[in-house]
């Protein structure tokens, strides 16, 4: 339910831009973005701040395609987004020895430092691709195939390439580690088995 609300912005773009036009559906992209973190802040939810990140190049250049009528803006968008994640993730790895993506799924995954590494960079590699693809469908083929593929395209390699990395890492996911009995599961544990 919470990946389905996070993909509503997109789908309102969608949708208007089949109804209208970029313009309009820029227009609502940024409106539906602002009414997703207002819902979040009545629910009394934390905003994470990769949220407003995004929500600021949203807004920035969802106005400046509107202002300029000019869907260059909104179309790089996408891309800044795009290397913006990569450049974080490089960034906080290399220079702060912080693996943002273990520092996420830490709790649930169990892997070795260099596994998190890699799985780390992976994604670089595949952000800095999704950018640049983007910029090639964005200049080189018309606006709907771009939305086409800002909607569809990008999703399903997301999908794709998240399903893919995590079967390619499975291997190296260690169990977690069992927990020592305490004193009352000890005692519980040894009255079952003499049959108190």
């Amino acid at each position: 339910m919470t990946a389905f609300f996070e993909f509503i912005p997109l789908i309102i773009f969608f949708v208007v831009y089949k109804m209208v036009d970029i313009y309009w559906a820029t227009g609502a992209l940024i409106v539906a973005a602002a009414l997703q973190m207002i819902v979040m802040k009545i629910q009394g939810k934390e905003i994470p701040q990769k949220q407003w990140w995004l929500f600021g190049l949203i807004a920035v250049f969802g106005a400046l395609t509107l202002i300029f009528q000019n869907d260059a803006f909104i179309k790089w968008k996408v891309t800044i987004v795009n290397v913006f994640f990569a450049v974080g993730l490089w960034v906080s790895q290399a220079f702060f020895k912080k693996n943002l993506l273990q520092t996420m799924l830490g709790e649930s995954i169990r892997m070795p430092e260099k596994i998190w590494t890699r799985y780390n960079y992976a994604w670089v590699a595949f952000f800095l691709v999704c950018g640049l693809l983007n910029l090639y469908v964005a200049f080189n083929f018309g606006q709907e195939t771009w939305v086409n593929f800002k909607v569809f395209g990008l999703t399903i390699m997301t999908f794709v390439f998240a399903l893919g990395s995590l079967l390619l890492i499975y291997k190296h996911i260690e169990p977690e580690p069992e927990q020592p009995q305490t004193d009352v599961s000890k005692s519980i544990s040894n009255n079952e088995e003499s049959g108190q």
